[in-house]
């Protein structure tokens, strides 16, 4: 290669473009990586499973330990299972939040509920009360009413 193509391939590598070519190639290798563990996993489950099916006493979580220690090595193995431990305390420890705020949601409705249930009664206790002023009220004028009638009519007859 010559000096120039050199420069040119410098630039390029530096450049935006040739960043964004890395790091593609760099996603794609670890994808390729992936993929490739994705498989040994799926062979190493296939032969312990062909085991596992001959021979009915055997664990089948001890054969997925097996095949992750065996695929990650044991040194990822154990960081693993402690990310794995630490995933099953979150989870547990989700599922006691989740259950004391449905239990406070549940207690914050009920409250809720019987402050309602009271504006409730109040308002019917002033309905009832105004119904019967109105009532009384009524009867009242009816009363009068019907009083001057008997005296108007009283008034008609004596002519």
């Amino acid at each position: 290669m010559l000096r120039y193509q050199w420069e040119d391939a410098a630039r390029f590598w530096n450049s935006k473009k040739g960043a964004d070519r890395e790091r593609v190639g760099t996603t794609s290798r670890q994808k390729q990586k992936f993929t490739h563990k994705l498989e040994k996993l799926k062979d190493e489950w296939a032969e312990y499973e062909a085991i596992a099916s001959n021979d009915s006493p055997v664990n089948l979580d001890n054969i997925d330990n097996k095949i992750i220690s065996k695929v990650l090595g044991p040194e990822r193995y154990g960081q693993a299972q402690a990310e794995v431990q630490r995933l099953r305390d979150q989870m547990a420890q989700m599922q006691v939040s989740t259950v004391e705020q449905i239990a406070q949601l549940k207690v914050e409705a009920a409250l809720r509920k019987a402050k309602a249930q009271r504006k409730y009664d109040e308002i019917q206790l002033q309905l009832k009360a105004e119904v019967a002023v109105r009532e009384a009220d009524a009867s009242r004028k009816f009363d009068e009413l019907q009083l001057q009638l008997q005296n108007m009519m009283k008034m008609f007859q004596h002519q």
